[in-house]
């Protein structure tokens, strides 16, 4: 019967309404909610048989879903741990309950933003109790292949407030001018001595004595000197000349086009390398292990140079760090964990991937703004930050609501007057039955 079908009509009405109330409530009571994702009420017609010449109401339904792809603004924050994915992925995180029980028990879940602190094992967590995932960095900083498809590798990322670290100096550069005029049949032959810190493996501070001595010719000038390396942390008990690490003979050009640049370099001794001409550079072996030096390259003017009548170490520079203590953590656009050292050593000591999925509407919803992977989702693949699909992770950031009030108030107006109307259509149906009742009397 028609008017019983208008009747079942509208409380399916009341009860679809009802729903998108309930969704437009929780985006509103989320609006100031960092990483929230809007939930969004849609209806769908019921159609039921129709018989020839009448017509039945099928009435709606309701359907909501979490619109997890659309994003929310960066909001900048004063933490550098504050963290937030500025694009598509999500972070890697897992409850802090889950650790002790093995990460493998624990199914891999996902946020867009979270306001990570270490806490008293200098764990990174949220107030809620969300783990940050990464994967550890070798001693040397670069970060091993791991499985992209698995959560095999990833590791509670672990900040230790009292973690020294040193930086062995591996590349030095040495940029000094020797004084043409001590290659002169007349000069003294005296050798220039120079002295360049290094550090050793265990964050010790050593030196690299190094001399330049003249070659004196009979007549004119030779053009010519004798570089010889030694290494303070070699033992000279034994033997005087045991820390020679290299030595090596350096002619100068003394043409126009280019007077006073390296022309050649010859290793004289059996300790270090030879000189590559292309790159400038020579290869010695100190008491912790090689160090390469630059000393320019042919006929370059930024290296070793021979000209006028002064001696000027005037670029003498040297990689490496003594023994610091942290002082900073912060994340890079590339989810590179960079721990900040006191002697300015700048160390990697974990990346942070962003993880992505097919259909991110798919993902099942959790508590604190988490998502797990679905069948309707699709599998994740973990990702490189910045490349790929995904974003890169912002650090000083935080991912704001992606509910808009404005829009928000509206439906809500436009969800009671739909309410209201459907209630109006069961109170008139109500009347007509009334009427028909009234018929038999």
């Amino acid at each position: 019967m028609s008017i019983s079908s208008s009747l079942n009509a509208g409380v399916a009405g009341l009860a679809a309404n009802s729903v998108k109330l309930s969704s437009i409530s929780d985006n509103i009571a989320n609006s100031g909610t960092y990483g929230y994702k809007r939930a969004n009420t849609t209806f769908e017609s019921m159609v039921i048989s129709q018989a020839e010449g009448s017509y039945s109401a099928g009435g709606v339904r309701a359907q909501t879903t979490r619109l997890v792809d659309e994003r929310g603004s960066i909001i900048s924050t004063d933490n550098a741990l504050d963290l937030a994915v500025s694009g598509r992925g999500f972070l890697p995180v897992v409850p802090a309950v889950s650790i002790e029980n093995g990460q493998s028990d624990q199914a891999l879940m996902m946020t867009t933003t979270g306001a990570f602190r270490a806490d008293s094992e200098g764990v990174l967590r949220t107030d809620s109790g969300l783990v940050l995932l990464g994967w550890p960095a070798s001693a040397d900083g670069t970060i091993p292949v791991f499985p992209r498809d698995s959560v095999a590798g990833l590791q509670p990322v672990v900040i230790n407030p009292n973690q020294t670290a040193g930086d062995p100096t591996t590349k030095m550069n040495l940029g000094v001018n020797l004084p043409a005029v001590d290659t002169y049949a007349d000069a003294t032959g005296e050798a220039l001595p120079l002295s360049v810190e290094y550090f050793g493996n265990l964050g010790t501070s050593e030196s690299l004595d190094v001399s330049f001595t003249p070659t004196i010719p009979a007549s004119g000038s030779s053009n010519e000197w004798t570089l010889e390396i030694r290494d303070s942390a070699i033992d000279t008990s034994a033997d005087p000349d045991a820390n020679i690490v290299g030595t090596y003979t350096l002619e100068f050009d003394d043409g126009r086009a280019n007077g006073g640049t390296l022309s050649a370099v010859t290793r004289t001794s059996a300790a270090g390398g030879d000189w590559d001409a292309a790159t400038g550079t020579i290869n010695i072996d100190v008491n912790g292990g090689p160090i390469e030096i630059n000393i320019g390259r042919q006929f370059d003017t930024n290296g070793l140079t021979q000209l006028s009548d002064s001696f000027t170490p005037s670029a003498v520079t040297r990689d490496g760090s003594p023994v610091g203590g942290l002082t900073t953590v912060e994340v890079d656009e590339s989810g590179y964990v960079k721990a900040t050292y006191d002697t300015g050593f700048v160390r990697t000591i974990y990346q942070i991937p962003t993880v992505d999925v097919p259909n991110p509407n798919g993902l099942q919803s959790m508590d604190n703004q988490t998502f797990q992977v679905t069948g309707e989702s699709g599998g994740f693949f973990l990702w490189n930050a910045g490349e790929g699909p995904t974003g890169e992770i912002e650090g000083y950031a935080r991912a704001g609501s992606a509910v808009d009030v404005a829009k928000e108030l509206t439906d809500l107006i436009q969800t009671q007057r739909a309410y209201s109307s459907n209630a109006k259509v069961i109170q008139t149906v109500d009347e007509m039955l009334q009427e028909t009742t009234n018929i038999k009397r």
